[in-house]
């Protein structure tokens, strides 16, 4: 078994995993997981570069998680830089301040890494070989890959919770024609991702990411956030219909109130809901299966096979 850390780093969200791993089999251990909203992509879309206060939420956390590294005693530590990141002007500022904090340097990795770190932390542990179609989606992009156990088709395509918002949302509720805008991306993105991913192949769709995980805890009408109700739960295409509905009709505040929702998604799970409807949708699947297992866990068991 080797320990180690494995630190995500997106648009909206920096998480943390410390596992203890089994290289040989992928079996993971968790003994810490943890997420803070930092919105490190606030802007990014319009100016091109990293805010000097988003990097400084996201610094703070990373503080706060290089204490925990510590306290677990982890052999490896592994950090991973999406979409944001990798589209800013100023990286070098946020690769700089990883630097100082970690020790290590922030991998920004492209998109198609991003899709297969993810296939292979969400299928780990599913039974069968059947087609999956696994979708993680992100504040700033959305990673789509299929596959039978390992990859054989992945793309990556620019939408995620946070980027729509920023891009078409202005009104609380959304406007009908803000809600039109963002459909109209997600359906073009869609077109680009289906030149690579043939997303209407798949008997099953599996996903990830805090949108999915908010849009299960409400069809599961969970009292509080509740992960292990969440992982591998089953949601039907026609309850996250109902669900994307009822999100894009309400307030700021109705939306605050649900009890499984994070403070720092409330502005962005319409945009969130809205993508995943549209990829059930096109890739014509009665149901989403949700993982609590995703690109964290498929850095983690990478980074204990190449320590082996």
């Amino acid at each position: 078994m080797t320990r180690v850390a494995a630190i995500d780093c997106g648009t909206n969200s920096i998480r943390l995993l410390i596992a203890d791993v089994d290289a040989s089999t992928g079996e993971l251990h968790e003994l810490d997981r943890r997420m803070t909203i930092v919105r490190l992509g606030q802007g990014v879309d319009r100016t091109g570069r990293l805010a000097p206060d988003a990097l400084e939420r996201t610094f703070a956390a990373c503080r706060e998680y290089a204490g925990i590294i510590k306290e677990h005693g982890a052999e490896r530590i592994r950090f991973v830089a999406t979409s944001a990141s990798r589209d800013a002007e100023n990286r070098d500022e946020f690769v700089n301040g990883v630097v100082g904090i970690f020790g290590v340097e922030p991998e920004v990795i492209s998109g198609d890494q991003e899709a297969e770190f993810s296939f292979r932390g969400a299928t780990a542990e599913l039974p069968g070989h059947e087609e999956r179609l696994v979708v993680d989606i992100g504040g700033g992009s959305t990673e789509f890959v299929i596959g039978r156990g390992h990859v054989e088709a992945a793309r990556s395509v620019d939408i995620g919770c946070v980027r729509l918002t920023e891009r078409h949302v202005r009104s609380d509720p959304p406007a009908p024609e803000e809600i039109a805008a963002v459909r109209a991306d997600i359906e073009a993105a869609l077109d680009l991702a289906e030149e690579a991913v043939p997303v209407r192949e798949a008997s099953t769709l599996v996903g990830l990411a805090g949108s999915v995980t908010t849009v299960a805890g409400i069809a599961l009408g969970l009292d509080a956030y509740d992960s292990e109700a969440i992982h591998h739960s089953r949601v039907s295409r026609d309850r996250v219909a109902e669900i994307t509905e009822r999100l894009a009709r309400s307030t700021h505040d109705e939306r605050a109130a649900i009890p499984v929702m994070h403070p720092g998604r409330v502005d962005v799970i319409i945009a969130g809901a809205l993508v995943l409807l549209a990829i059930m949708d096109r890739a014509g699947v009665p149901e989403v299966v949700v993982s609590e297992h995703d690109i964290l866990d498929g850095i983690a068991i990478r980074t204990a096979e190449d320590a082996r």
